[in-house]
């Protein structure tokens, strides 16, 4: 098992995995390339995994924004956390989200953002267990479809 930096080479195993995430709402390959490149080529913006054998079976993406409050320190925004079925229950998604902890600390970021599902509450009692604070903020989002 390898904890990495995902990259083009990843992208058909991770578009795969995202299935699992959310089946109805996918591109192929050939269409995410051209924004896989946007992603590789922006400094803010990582996607990481746990890879065994050419697979991508954990994967979450952090994306830092900079800020203008709190010293000019920025904000890190967590999106996409999953693990595929069969490797769940093995801390892999915890290593993953480390990866990006340590990406938005490297950027200085002075918080990191994660958004689930509302009916995820194991997903939830994940997250406060890595430390994310359940009770902090509201959240809300305006779905442009």
């Amino acid at each position: 098992m390898e904890f990495i930096r995902l990259t083009s080479t990843d992208l058909r195993s991770l578009l795969e995995l995202y299935k699992q995430l959310d089946a109805d709402n996918q591109c192929s390959a050939e269409q995410s390339e051209s924004v896989w490149k946007e992603i590789e080529a922006d400094a803010n913006i990582r996607y990481f995994g746990a890879v065994d054998d050419g697979k991508v079976v954990s994967t979450c993406y952090a994306v830092c924004i900079p800020n203008l409050t709190r010293n000019n320190r920025g904000i890190c925004f967590i999106e996409n956390v999953v693990t595929d079925k069969a490797y769940r229950r093995c801390g892999l998604a915890s290593q993953v989200l480390d990866m990006a902890i340590k990406f938005a600390k490297d950027h200085n970021c002075y918080k990191v953002i994660l958004q689930s599902g509302t009916g995820r509450t194991e997903a939830h009692l994940f997250y406060e267990n890595k430390g994310f604070n359940g009770e902090s903020k509201k959240a809300f989002d305006m779905r442009l479809d």
